[in-house]
């Protein structure tokens, strides 16, 4: 009968501190010698979308800054750090996100991200759209049209953000030999490619006379801008045009092989165990393995947003068995079983 405190005391339910870190960089330029404090800071970021008041209220926005020192001037402010670029294109690619222009998405508006990954040595971006949420779905879809367009990069540069540490972008990297890399907590500048790249959008792109009717008509855009501007254009990091740059090591480059089954590389992953009856339970229901794998722990890849049985793919040991059937009993029951052949009799000597 004594009251229990809450288990989930002092967590969060809503917004993350990777979240509103997120909204708090996305902020602080506006606020150059101006007066910077919390209050206007909330402000700001529920005025331009960059906080919802329904999912974070203001004394938590003071606490979670408070706790995890989210404006604290760190040793990483005075690091000190060397110019570096990679020799060779696609050794390292950086990846973020950047919050857009507000579109029109039926009768409300909603603010578009940005979410892309550029060559660390060409400067060239590998792939860059805009979505209206920054989830892992979304980043699957730009990862997904990235390695198909530019290849498999060596390693992939990330922030600490909630998308970038999740399971699906580890498992990913982990497919196709993509060794992935976080930065230090806070430490936006080293990514400084990628945050140059942004800024680049922000004083170049997102300044034109630009259709925002559809998330479609902004990506098309974008696209055009950066084949035929950004991609095109001399670079003075790097003295040439990043495409150019990057097609001089294009025999270096590793693109995913040929295959029907390329897209499985980004599915998402599940590891049931198969029962004796060669069966086993997702998503409750009862599927059945192509081949025997009785007593096995099984890895499922499967697409989230396909609820037919054709989007769970088994793997065993890395290798593809097929794909998984619905469990139909009846159907087993009525079909034919071979016969057996009869047991073989053994006949004892006779003694005289």
């Amino acid at each position: 009968m004594i009251p229990q405190p809450r288990t989930d005391k002092g967590q969060t339910r809503k917004t993350t501190p990777e979240e509103l870190l997120e909204a708090l960089n996305a902020a602080k330029p506006h606020f150059h010698d101006k007066r910077m404090n919390k209050m206007t800071l909330y402000r700001f970021c529920v005025e331009q979308g960059l906080l919802r008041p329904d999912r974070i209220a203001q004394t938590t926005f003071y606490r979670f800054i408070r706790e995890y020192e989210l404006l604290a001037t760190t040793d990483v402010d005075h690091k000190q750090r060397l110019a570096f670029s990679m020799k060779y294109a696609n050794q390292l690619w950086q990846a973020d996100t950047m919050f857009g222009p507000f579109l029109h998405a039926g009768t409300a508006r909603k603010q578009a991200r940005l979410i892309a990954f550029i060559d660390d040595a060409s400067r060239v971006l590998c792939h860059g759209e805009f979505f209206f949420e920054e989830n892992v779905d979304t980043l699957m879809q730009a990862l997904r049209a990235a390695f198909y367009k530019r290849g498999v990069p060596e390693q992939l540069l990330v922030d600490n953000g909630s998308i970038y540490c999740s399971q699906e972008i580890t498992l990913v990297c982990a497919r196709v030999g993509c060794l992935l890399r976080h930065t230090a907590v806070r430490d936006a500048a080293a990514k400084g490619k990628i945050e140059r790249f942004f800024r680049r959008v922000r004083d170049q792109f997102l300044v034109r006379q630009l259709d925002l009717s559809s998330l479609q008509a902004l990506n098309r855009q974008f696209t055009e801008w950066v084949e035929n501007d950004y991609n095109a254009t001399l670079h003075d990091g790097i003295g040439m045009k990043p495409i150019d740059r990057f097609g001089i090591d294009l025999s270096r480059i590793r693109f995913l092989p040929p295959s029907e089954h390329n897209d499985e590389l980004f599915y998402a992953e599940a590891t049931p165990k198969v029962k004796k009856d060669n069966t086993f339970s997702f998503t409750g229901r009862r599927y059945e393995t192509p081949v025997d794998l009785r007593d096995k722990q099984i890895q499922l890849r499967y697409d989230r947003h396909r609820t037919d049985t054709t989007a769970i793919i088994i793997y065993f040991k890395g290798q593809r068995q097929g794909t998984a059937r619905v469990l139909d009993a009846v159907a087993n029951g009525l079909a034919r079983r071979p016969p057996q052949p009869p047991p073989r009799q053994t006949y004892g000597s006779t003694g005289g």
